[in-house]
């Protein structure tokens, strides 16, 4: 069994004579180093909102150009595309979903919000055939290049070909 030690008051306070602070370098240091000057701006700081910007992926083929985007959760009716010249735009937004006061969050990492993203087409694409296409969280838009511009094989001609 364990000793077990009682002590009053009194008896455990020794009587100190009160004397002046000795100067502690160390600890001056240390107090200076974990002093933060944005601490006391803390309150005055907005937060930023928590954005949803999507990651798009962007390829060019024979035929045109081809953009994908991961928007999972967005609804069709929450997207727009627009070709405006050369200039193709691609907005939507993802509606945030409806917090009880009664749950209890551990971790909410979630992004929500409106996006917008332009991205400037070559000469040469065929406005008349953009395409786009949502599909299991994926937002596809394909815009084709003219056919005038598309490559074309030319064949080379020898002498004894020609006979």
């Amino acid at each position: 069994m364990a000793a077990i030690t009682v002590r009053r008051e009194s008896e455990a306070k020794p009587a100190v004579v009160p004397r002046e602070p000795r100067w502690e370098p160390f600890r001056m240091m240390n107090d200076l180093m974990a002093w933060d000057p944005f601490r006391e701006m803390v309150p005055f700081i907005q937060p930023l909102p928590n954005e949803f910007a999507p990651n798009f992926e962007v390829k060019e083929t024979k035929e045109g150009y081809v953009f994908k985007a991961d928007v999972p959760g967005v609804k069709e009716n929450d997207l727009e595309v627009t070709l405006t010249g050369n200039r193709l735009n691609i907005a939507g937004k993802r509606e945030a979903e409806k917090q009880e006061q009664t749950e209890t969050y551990y971790t909410y990492e979630r992004s929500y919000g409106q996006f917008t993203r332009a991205f400037t087409l070559p000469d040469g694409i065929d406005a008349g055939t953009v395409y786009a296409d949502l599909k299991d969280g994926v937002l596809t838009v394909t815009v084709k290049k003219l056919p005038e511009l598309q490559p074309k094989k030319i064949e080379i001609q020898t002498p004894l070909k020609k006979s």
